[in-house]
């Protein structure tokens, strides 16, 4: 039993956004000091055969912070020193956003699995940026998920997206735009061609490259075809599957399952892998797979069903700081078992 495994009941007393805040002060007091070498030291998985090259950058494993766990970048270089081979900071929004009202996050624990109706609450684009550019920034990539602040019409969400990214244009290894998030309302209506290219457009009109899309577990394959076609049509980098879901599977447990907002977890494992699965077949970009990422097993899967990389949130969550070097080791284990000289190298085997 780890550490954090013995302190958990305790952690898990306090309310979810509570013991987040609390993580998050100490994250960014931790940012830049000893304490990231320590951490690395204990952490750390350096082996050639898990690094990944995508997106024109050099991961050192393909395990990743997904957005939504560091908001507004306070510790992207501490995550990174957990063993993580690149952090994804946000949603940041052009303006700051109080957010919904709380409670707005709720732990699963019977389910392994998180609700959040947070809203990308973030202190906003301006902020964000002076923040990172008084920061050293993580020892490896950094991914930006570009949101739209609340009540942008949208007609106006392309410069409202836009700004965000050349505020942050200069800290960013990629950026990723996010019209999938269920807690904003009418975001995911610009998951649609017309509306989605407008937004893509703009952002490679003011230099957004690498640049990806984040879908949703819940759009409709008609749509997804849809979105495919525009990220082959734009030259897109990549895509990132999947966001949380709306939908409640009958298998939960939880007293907190009918709480509104987006689920993320163990539940959303296989139905994440399905689209990742989908979309391998369909397209040569790189894909993110997120979605109920616990064990190098779950990983494991999700990179041989097309994903080059892989993300988690819930997972760190539950299991705690030690969970990428867990994954690492793991899958360094499978990539013996079944013959693979790289990590790459399993990149959609399952699709054979």
């Amino acid at each position: 039993m780890t550490l954090y495994q013995l302190i958990r009941p305790a952690l898990f007393a306090l309310p979810p956004e509570t013991i987040h805040r609390v993580v998050t002060q100490a994250g960014s007091a931790a940012n830049g000091s000893p304490i990231e070498r320590l951490c690395r030291h204990r952490y750390a998985v350096e082996d050639q055969r898990l690094a990944v090259q995508a997106f024109g950058q050099r991961f050192s494993n393909p395990i990743g912070v997904a957005a939504g766990f560091d908001k507004d970048g306070r510790m992207p270089s501490l995550l990174a020193s957990l063993g993580f081979g690149h952090v994804e900071i946000g949603g940041v929004t052009a303006h700051q956003q109080r957010g919904n009202p709380r409670p707005r996050l709720f732990r699963l624990g019977e389910d392994d699995a998180l609700i959040n109706r947070m809203g990308f609450n973030n202190k906003g684009a301006d902020r964000v940026a002076t923040r990172l550019a008084n920061t050293d920034p993580p020892k490896a990539p950094l991914g930006v998920n570009l949101g739209k602040s609340k009540g942008v019409p949208d007609q106006l969400a392309p410069e409202d997206y836009r700004y965000t990214y050349e505020r942050l244009a200069p800290h960013g290894d990629f950026f990723v735009v996010n019209v999938s998030s269920p807690n904003t309302p009418g975001l995911r209506d610009l998951q649609r061609r017309d509306r989605l290219e407008a937004i893509v457009t703009d952002l490679q009109e003011a230099g957004a490259d690498p640049l990806l899309i984040k879908l949703s577990p819940d759009v409709a394959e008609a749509d997804a075809e849809g979105i495919v076609d525009l990220v082959e049509d734009s030259d897109m980098a990549g895509v990132i599957a999947t966001n949380t879901t709306v939908d409640r599977p009958a298998s939960l447990r939880s007293p907190h399952r009918a709480e509104t907002g987006g689920l993320s977890g163990r539940p959303l494992a296989e139905r994440s892998t399905r689209w990742i699965r989908f979309l391998a077949r369909r397209t040569d970009v790189p894909i993110i797979g997120v979605g109920g990422v616990f064990t190098a097993h779950d990983a494991y899967r999700k990179i041989r069903a097309g994903a080059s990389l892989v993300q988690l949130y819930t997972g760190l969550v539950y299991r705690g700081p030690g969970i990428a070097r867990s994954i690492n080791n793991g899958l360094l284990r499978y990539l013996e078992r079944d013959g693979f000289t790289t990590v790459s190298d399993a990149v959609g085997a399952d699709l054979i």
